[in-house]
């Protein structure tokens, strides 16, 4: 595994770090405040081609393998959780499928809007009664005659009240269930009898949205069916192993910056007469603080690297996602920690940090359910 970089991602990372520093931090506590991320902030990430990270150049998208994605996320990991959630959840739930499963003509269709991010894409997966258990899933889709009916509800869905295009796992038969009776399909947000439902109010992520998708015999041509009918659970289970390693990459960032702010201020605070970096307790969770951050981009990195020699990651993926969630909840309580007093106040991002990472022990399956999977891949893969 070689992780030494070109001189052209080398530059990028610069210029999106420049990007973070300069434009999305300053705006920070405004997208908190007005739980909105000003449009001249996606505006300039769709000049610099952030949308189509992972969409092949010959739609319009940078055509990035998944370590180099996962550079670009990292930086973009350092900044406001939301803005980053925005575009991450695009690049990679949002979008994977559709370059990975789609026929050349859905290919032409859709990619060039959603590389460009004229565009906005979003994955529905998790119903009100099947969130871990995606099995028990309800919503339906019949075919009657050239076009699918779908029913049912989707809720927690990223990105749904802004995104046009939404890969949809849903059952077309429920003899079957997930073993053969699940289908991906791509909808459009203007397609008959589509809606978006409640939009949610959550504890942190402002300016980051999710709410309900519900479908009313919601009208979808029959050629939009992703990848082939009847494995629309593996297709889910693909695209979410892919988008657990550059959840991980965004973790990483977001340690990167928290150990940063804490060094920082441990130098510049003083107490009885000295800076309490001076405090063994204090370098402790420092140290602390950067081996996990260490440990989390090492695991992500060589999985990042599996996924671009075409192995697969079913197991790896969630080890990513679970050791990398983990390790920012480590990272950010001791950041507070280290802030004392001032690390509970909203004027410092550490406070925001620490509500917004919670969420990444839950969204994209929760760690409880990537344990699980782990667990069952390895007893298989060591089976006696």
């Amino acid at each position: 595994m070689d992780f030494s970089l070109s001189d052209e991602m080398r530059d990028m990372k610069r210029t999106i770090r420049d990007f973070v520093d300069n434009e999305v931090e300053p705006c920070a506590m405004q997208i908190e405040e007005e739980d909105h991320i000003p449009q001249h902030l996606i505006d300039q990430a769709k000049e610099m081609g952030l949308f189509g990270m992972s969409i092949p150049e010959q739609y319009g998208g940078l055509g990035l393998n998944m370590v180099e994605k996962c550079l670009l996320l990292e930086e973009l990991g350092r900044a406001n959780m939301s803005f980053t959630t925005y575009i991450g959840a695009h690049t990679g739930i949002g979008t994977t499928g559709i370059v990975e499963l789609a026929n050349e003509e859905l290919k032409q269709k859709y990619l060039p809007g959603l590389a460009s991010g004229e565009k906005l894409g979003a994955f529905a997966l998790t119903e009100p009664d099947s969130g871990s258990d995606a099995t028990n899933m309800k919503t339906s889709a019949v075919l009657k005659g050239d076009k699918w009916i779908l029913n049912g509800m989707k809720h927690f869905i990223t990105n749904a009240p802004e995104a046009e295009v939404f890969t949809v796992i849903a059952v077309t038969d429920k003899e079957k269930g997930a073993r053969g009776g699940f289908t991906a399909f791509v909808v459009e947000k203007d397609s008959p009898g589509f809606s978006i439902g409640t939009i949610e109010r959550k504890m942190g992520l402002r300016g980051s949205h999710t709410s309900e998708v519900i479908f009313e015999d919601c009208e979808v041509p029959k050629e939009n069916v992703l990848g082939i009918e009847g494995k629309g659970y593996s297709s889910a289970l693909r695209i979410l192993s892919k988008g657990r390693v550059a959840l991980g990459a965004r973790c990483v960032g977001a340690c990167d910056k928290l150990v940063e702010l804490s060094a920082k201020y441990a130098q510049q605070r003083v107490q009885f007469g000295q800076p309490i970096a001076s405090f063994q307790a204090i370098q402790w969770m420092l140290a602390e603080m950067a081996t996990d951050t260490e440990a989390a981009r090492a695991l992500t990195y060589r999985v990042a690297w599996m996924v671009d020699q075409g192995l697969p990651v079913l197991k790896e993926g969630p080890m990513v996602k679970l050791f990398a969630s983990e390790a920012l909840g480590r990272v950010v309580d001791k950041a507070v920690q280290v802030h004392g007093g001032m690390g509970y106040m909203k004027e410092f991002p550490v406070e925001r940090f620490y509500r917004d990472a919670r969420l990444t022990r839950i969204y994209e399956g929760t760690n409880e359910i990537q344990r699980m999977v782990i667990a069952a891949r390895l007893l298989k893969e060591l089976q006696i």
